[in-house]
């Protein structure tokens, strides 16, 4: 039966699920969609799909005659997007609770692998590459996003700048350090891929940015707060973080005055295939 009924949803019960494209994500994942080869009947699987994008994209334009598996280890992010998957009537989509280290798939059983800035946010990259160089068959696609490692380098900037006026040099040397495990350079991933027994296609750059109005308005937005906050706090002594955030967000909003503040997101889309 086709399912072409306009009263098919309700949207009611749609709103706390209807958010398919997050914001920080969604640059990175149209780029990924727009990239895969797109063929009827294949397994394939999704590395680290959070809340559920492009997993479920990906499976319902693959269409019924393909299963896709997608890991992640968030457990409440699971049963989100299980509600998800319920709710938009998907049936092709396997979930895994579990590390993309040690995935619980059969040597040369999947014909695509995709990971929307997964993969090079793992622990171990050479061990979840590993893996997927045993799952998948030989001439199968992957294809992953990563930002790279002059994300934000406009706030960096100034971070610097203020360690070096305080004179907090070995800070400095923490906040390089944690811009390097977050954001792996591109040719140490390139490596890791090839040295895997994949051949790279294609690479792609691009590059989104966050605009804001200040300092104050960047250092309050919510996925600031989330996803950078936290990891920048760490960085400093406890009884220093609260004057040397005073003091970037004082010469963030200086900067601000003579247009805003933009924080530029370079990312890069690499296309493989397993040799």
């Amino acid at each position: 039966m086709k399912r072409y009924s306009p009263d098919e949803f309700d949207l009611d019960r749609s709103v706390d699920l209807f958010d398919e494209l997050p914001l920080w994500s969604a640059p990175f994942g149209l780029k990924l969609l727009d990239h895969i080869n797109y063929r009827t009947g294949i397994t394939a699987l999704d590395i680290g799909f959070g809340n559920g994008f492009p997993l479920t994209e990906i499976a319902m334009r693959l269409g019924q005659g393909s299963v896709v598996y997608g890991i992640d280890p968030w457990k409440k992010a699971i049963e989100r997007v299980k509600r998800k998957i319920d709710f938009y009537g998907i049936s092709n989509i396997k979930i895994i609770e579990g590390l993309a280290e040690s995935i619980p798939l059969a040597n040369n059983s999947v014909d695509l692998i995709t990971s929307n800035n997964g993969i090079n946010n793992a622990r171990d990259i050479d061990k979840v590459l590993s893996e997927c160089s045993r799952i998948l068959k030989a001439k199968g696609q992957l294809i992953q996003t990563m930002n790279l490692d002059k994300s934000m380098i406009e706030f960096y900037k100034v971070f610097e700048k203020v360690l070096s006026d305080f004179r907090m040099y070995r800070e400095i040397e923490l906040m390089q350090l944690h811009i390097s495990q977050k954001r792996p350079p591109l040719d140490n991933v390139i490596f890791k891929i090839q040295k895997n027994g994949f051949l790279i296609k294609n690479l792609e750059h691009d590059q989104f940015s966050y605009k804001f109005t200040s300092g104050t308005a960047l250092l309050h937005h919510y996925f600031i707060r989330l996803a950078f906050m936290p990891s920048w706090v760490e960085l400093l002594p406890a009884d220093k973080a609260a004057t040397i955030f005073d003091e970037i967000e004082l010469r963030l909003n200086e900067k601000s005055k003579s247009g805003g503040i933009k924080l530029s997101i370079p990312f890069v889309i690499i296309n493989a295939i397993r040799q």
